[in-house]
């Protein structure tokens, strides 16, 4: 039964969204963050940090697969693949259906996101968590990159927290001269920008530090309800210019190879291809970017 309590985002200052809450699940202050996990209406569960909405049961599959089979499938003999954040284990769980993939590592710094993720959001990593690929480390994700050995991983995953607080870190040109380090040669690292609307200046920021460190970079966006604002973007910084230029029927081999195709709820080969054709109010953001 629903109440007449109400969670207010509190992402912008002027503008937001805001959830009735059936029950709180969870609220707690942890080392780096305060984390609330609720049950909402409408869209399941629901997880907040610093109030925030990170994650809702009912749209996660549209962010957690784009994040995950466009990096992946773009590269289309990824092996080994590194997971910045990502405490939910979606992004994990959504890795390790890609049968071609050996090794995945997930560094996420706040153990609690970990904790509150597998008690009251099961389903969004499933058995993740226990697939002998797996290794998840509660860690410093700039450590951890730091310290990687040179081409130790072919796709660098960053889901974070908007480049404030705890995740400011994940978006410095330190950061991503290493992970540029650390892949392979068609390396390519993924990261959210946000939502261009109300937040440019992250996608524009970030793209300029990408391009210190990559050969291509750019953009492509997924609609995700519960990020409003219109299409939130996706970073893009690959060390080869050809991997975004994947044919869809190219795109479509390698998701059957991978056990993809036909298991995803917003990913198609189609959907894959069209994500890089970006609206001319997004394109202007990103450096040098004609098309």
């Amino acid at each position: 039964m629903a109440t007449d309590s109400w969670v207010n985002e509190t992402l912008y200052n002027a503008w937001g969204q805001r959830f009735r809450v059936v029950r709180e699940l969870a609220r707690v202050q942890s080392d780096f963050q305060d984390i609330m996990v609720f049950e909402s209406e409408t869209h399941g569960r629901v997880m907040l940090l610093d109030g925030v909405v990170q994650i809702t049961e009912a749209d996660e599959f549209v962010y957690q697969e784009m994040l995950t089979h466009v990096p992946l499938l773009a590269h289309g003999a990824a092996k080994r693949v590194l997971i910045i954040g990502a405490g939910d284990g979606g992004v994990l769980r959504r890795v390790l259906q890609h049968r071609t993939v050996e090794r995945a590592v997930m560094v996420e710094i706040d153990g609690e996101v970990i904790r509150l993720a597998k008690e009251h959001l099961p389903g969004i990593a499933g058995a993740a968590w226990d697939d002998a690929r797996a290794e998840v480390i509660v860690g410093d994700g700039i450590d951890y990159v730091r310290q990687a050995p040179a081409g130790s991983f072919d796709v660098v995953i960053v889901d974070s927290t908007d480049p404030i607080g705890v995740g400011e870190v994940l978006f410095t040109d330190e950061f991503y001269a290493n992970c540029a380090r650390l892949l392979t040669g068609r390396g390519l690292v993924v990261n959210q920008c946000g939502v261009p609307f109300m937040q440019a200046e992250e996608l524009h920021e970030t793209s300029l530090r990408r391009a210190k460190a990559f050969a291509d970079v750019y953009a492509y966006v997924a609609a995700v309800p519960t990020y409003v604002g219109g299409f939130m973007t996706l970073g893009w910084a690959a060390k080869d210019a050809g991997l975004r230029a994947a044919a869809v029927g190219e795109i479509r081999e390698r998701a059957q190879a991978a056990g993809i195709l036909g298991q995803t709820r917003y990913w198609t080969p189609e959907i894959h291809c069209g994500a890089f054709n970006l609206p001319p109010y997004i394109a202007e953001h990103l450096p040098g970017a004609s098309g």
